[in-house]
């Protein structure tokens, strides 16, 4: 089971779209409305293709204005895709003598054309080709529902990796594969709409590639955020896959190909006294690859420079017993105007960070004051405890002190 399939619930007819793989008992799917549920992968099945022709019915092609969930119920046939008379192709209308010997006089060749048809002589507008390149595709797999989609419109093929970055995580390696010419890839992840203030930004690391080629190429890199000012500007169709999309262009600059002379110079034969000089420990220098990351200098690989020693690491701090997510508590003395969606984003850094710290200083409990609001930050907390394997349990904290605003944490 991979991100991207299609499945159905063993216990009800809904179906829907795997989003996330949560561990490995754990999968996240998006059902109807896109709606979001953690599900146990063994109460799941993936829907195969071949459903479709067993029950007479097309599979289901999800785009604007389509909901997971709806249309593909197995138990009752999908007539939506099946032709109809009144859709059906008309016949060629058969060109006159007039039209006919038209086109002899002005082509040169003894085929006449229906009438209204494209073609030398009769004004048909020809179609422009698809643009070339690599690009990252946001598709409607719903309404609010994206797939990130790696489209290589391009004769070679691409090894390609994809990760994601976050203020809670620098990265995370998500996806590697090879791309033939022409295609392009299931959805490698899926982000919502309503989630837009919070998205990563992705990372793509590319490496076009021909079979008996005469040259190497040097690796692209780019790293793609997304604003609501640009954003929504970028629909437009999408080659290959022949759909609408949100479009970026991941290779505005092609890779620059590499003679396999320059690769000789770039890397000469060492010399005795390099080879009986003792090896330096190398590491990474982290300014090149932070501007080649962030797509403002050439993807080249970085620098290797000698590795320095390492600051010894500060102590864990255990944190207190009672820990309070108010945002006036977090930040008191602030004076900038923040969006609901960024002091939620402060206030789960906050507990992420709490919680790794009393795990990592062995605390049987801490609690957690979120207060009532709207409940949405209380619901976040209690989903991310539910999955951590090292909570032996978690409740309400005492309601004659904090009512329901708390949140008692028993750690393994």
């Amino acid at each position: 089971m991979n991100v991207g399939d299609r499945v159905r619930l063993l216990t009800g007819t809904e179906e829907g779209i795997v989003t996330r793989l949560l561990d490995s008992e754990l999968v996240e799917v998006a059902i109807d409305n896109d709606f979001t549920i953690p599900v146990l992968r063994r109460e799941v099945v993936v829907v195969a293709p071949e459903e479709g022709k067993n029950f007479d019915r097309a599979a289901p092609d999800y785009g604007p204005g389509q909901v997971p969930g709806r249309n593909a119920n197995a138990s009752k046939k999908d007539n939506s895709k099946r032709p109809s008379a009144a859709s059906a192709a008309p016949r060629p209308v058969q060109p006159t003598l007039q039209e006919a010997l038209a086109a002899v006089a002005s082509s040169g060749k003894g085929v006449a054309r229906p009438a209204g048809s494209s073609g030398p002589g009769l004004g048909g507008a020809k179609q422009p080709a698809a643009a070339k390149g690599l690009f990252l595709a946001l598709v409607h797999q719903s309404p609010e529902l994206l797939g990130i989609t790696l489209i290589n419109n391009t004769e070679a093929d691409v090894l390609f990796t994809y990760g994601e970055e976050t203020a809670a995580r620098p990265y995370r390696a998500l996806a590697a594969d090879k791309l033939g010419p022409k295609s392009s890839t299931k959805p490698l992840s899926f982000l919502h709409l309503k989630d837009f203030d919070a998205w990563p930004a992705v990372v793509f690391q590319l490496l076009p590639t021909r079979l008996n080629g005469d040259a190497a190429y040097e690796l692209l890199t780019k790293r793609q955020t997304f604003k609501a000012s640009t954003f929504y500007g970028s629909q437009r169709p999408a080659p290959v896959i022949g759909k609408d999309a949100y479009l970026f262009q991941l290779d505005e600059k092609a890779a620059a190909a590499i003679a396999p002379e320059t690769l000789a110079q770039e890397a000469p034969a060492p010399t005795p006294a390099a080879l009986a000089a003792p090896a330096k420990p190398a590491g990474v220098d982290v300014a090149a690859l932070k501007a080649q990351l962030s797509g403002d200098a050439p993807a080249k690989p970085a620098a290797v420079v000698a590795a320095a020693t390492p600051a010894p690491a500060a102590p864990i701090v255990a944190p207190p017993h009672e820990v309070d997510l108010h945002f006036e508590a977090l930040r008191p003395d602030n004076k900038e105007e923040l969006s609901n969606t960024a002091i939620l984003r402060l206030q789960l850094d906050a507990f992420e960070d709490t919680l790794s710290r009393a795990l990592a200083t062995n605390m049987h409990e801490i609690v957690f004051i979120h207060g009532m609001g709207n409940g949405v930050l209380r619901k976040e907390i209690h989903r991310q405890l539910s999955r951590n394997k090292d909570i032996k349990f978690f409740e309400d904290a005492r309601k004659e002190k904090f009512g329901f605003g708390a949140t008692l944490v028993r750690l393994k």
